[in-house]
């Protein structure tokens, strides 16, 4: 696993400029334009999309009385929510989702019967608008923030905070994000670089999403039969 510095000092080399050797030195300006870079390229990629590599499970246990569970309190590094994914953690398993708008507007001005175990987005949390019952465990799919990973204890951290830490991403990726960056902030023509970036960027994004179980036995009775082969397709 190669460290940020590691692939900042990779950067510098294809760039013919000088090798930062520590990003966190304050008093040096190549260091920090370096950090800075690192930084931006990080971020955008964990913005980019649906990534593999940033899906995570969240949980949390419903309280008596309490309609609203902020993100912050039951998922820290939470970032976005993954819709149609969120399911009542029982016997049955019941998947629930988010109200539409048709069917608040029916429960508001029809006085439709509420649907059962619904939800809002609201607040950067779940905004049930029913209260449900105590103890109710409820499971959902979500987006981290994190960006890079501590290089001993191989914690998610949500931004650069040392030298050692290993980018989430992919390692040739985040140094041409680097390198691009890097260019254009010094002033210097970067466009065949963005350009390899942008190519690298959608092939990784690509596979990263191409990746389904197709079930071999579709169409067969017979549950002994039922086996699935995970494959990846190369959608360019």
């Amino acid at each position: 696993m190669t460290s940020i510095l590691e692939i900042c000092q990779e950067a510098a080399d294809i760039t013919a400029t000088q090798r930062p050797e520590d990003l966190f030195e304050r008093n040096v300006q190549h260091n920090a334009i370096f950090l800075s870079v690192a930084k931006n390229e990080l971020d955008s990629l964990m913005r980019y999309g649906d990534w593999q590599e940033l899906l995570s499970e969240g949980a949390f246990s419903t309280i008596k009385g309490k309609s609203f569970y902020p993100f912050e309190e039951i998922a820290p590094d939470f970032y976005a929510f993954l819709p149609g994914t969120i399911f009542i953690k029982d016997k049955q398993e019941k998947l629930i989702g988010a109200v539409t708008a048709e069917a608040k507007t029916n429960e508001l001005c029809f006085h439709c019967a509420p649907i059962e175990s619904t939800f809002k987005i609201e607040n950067n949390g779940f905004k049930f608008l029913k209260t449900p019952e105590d103890s109710v465990k409820i499971v959902f799919m979500y987006r981290s923030n994190a960006v890079c990973t501590d290089a001993k204890t191989f914690e998610k951290k949500k931004t650069v905070s040392a030298n050692s830490d290993i980018p989430i991403f992919d390692q040739y990726l985040v140094k041409l994000g680097i390198i691009w960056r890097w260019l254009k902030r010094n002033g210097m023509d970067y466009e065949e670089e963005y350009n390899e970036y942008q190519k690298e960027l959608k092939k990784k994004f690509a596979l990263s999403l191409a990746i389904k179980d197709i079930c071999l036995s579709k169409g067969l009775n017979n549950p002994e039969n039922e086996h699935c082969l995970n494959v990846v397709i190369n959608k360019n």
